[in-house]
C-alpha cells in the first residue's frame, strides 16, 4: 500500500515539476542586431551624439580661451573689466551647461531622437515574443542578454530564432 502511495506521489511530483517548467528564453540583444532599423538607428544615435560632444567640447575650449585671456589680463584690467569679463565667463558657462542639459539630460533631444528610433522596434520586437510565448504556451520569458545570473538553460528553451524569424 504504502509502494503504490509512494509511486503515485512520484507520479504526480513528476509532472507537476514537467508542466511548471513552461519556460523559454530569449537573447534580445541577438534579436535587435538581427533588426537592420536597429542597427541603423544605433548609427544614427552614434552620430548624433558624437556632433552634439563636438559642439560642446568647442564651446568649452573657447570658455578656456576666453579664461587663460583673462587671467593674463586680470592684474591690469580695472575692477568694472574684470567683473564683466569673470561675468561673461559664467555666461558663457551656463550656456553650455544649459545645452548640455538640453542635449544629454533626461527630456533631451538625444533621449527623444532615441525614443523616436528604437521604441518602435523594440515594441515590434516584444511583441513578437510575447505573442509566441502566448501561442506557444509558455508562462515565464528570461532575457539572457541582460541576465547574467542565468549559469545554464537547455538549449531546446532557447527561441532566439524563433523570434527573429518573427520580427522579419
Amino acid at each position: 500500500m504504502k509502494k503504490r502511495l509512494l509511486t503515485a506521489v512520484a507520479v504526480l511530483v513528476t509532472a507537476f515539476a514537467a508542466n511548471a517548467q513552461n519556460y523559454m528564453v530569449v537573447n534580445t540583444e541577438k534579436i535587435f542586431k538581427a533588426i537592420p532599423a536597429y542597427v541603423q538607428a544605433l548609427e544614427t544615435l552614434e552620430k548624433q551624439t558624437e556632433t552634439y560632444q563636438k559642439n560642446i567640447d568647442d564651446a568649452y575650449a573657447q570658455i578656456e580661451v576666453l579664461y587663460q585671456s583673462y587671467l593674463e589680463q586680470k592684474d591690469r584690467l580695472p575692477e568694472v573689466n574684470r567683473i564683466a569679463r569673470e561675468d561673461e565667463i559664467i555666461k558663457r558657462e551656463q550656456e553650455v551647461l544649459k545645452y548640455e542639459e538640453s542635449v544629454f539630460g533626461q527630456e533631451g533631444e538625444l533621449i527623444k531622437k532615441r525614443v523616436e528610433l528604437i521604441k518602435p522596434i523594440q515594441d515590434k520586437v516584444f511583441g513578437a515574443i510575447n505573442k509566441y510565448a502566448q501561442d506557444n504556451k509558455y508562462e515565464l520569458v528570461l532575457d539572457i542578454a541582460s541576465n547574467p545570473t542565468i549559469l545554464y538553460y537547455a538549449p531546446t528553451a532557447d527561441k532566439t530564432e524563433e523570434i527573429i524569424k518573427l520580427t522579419k
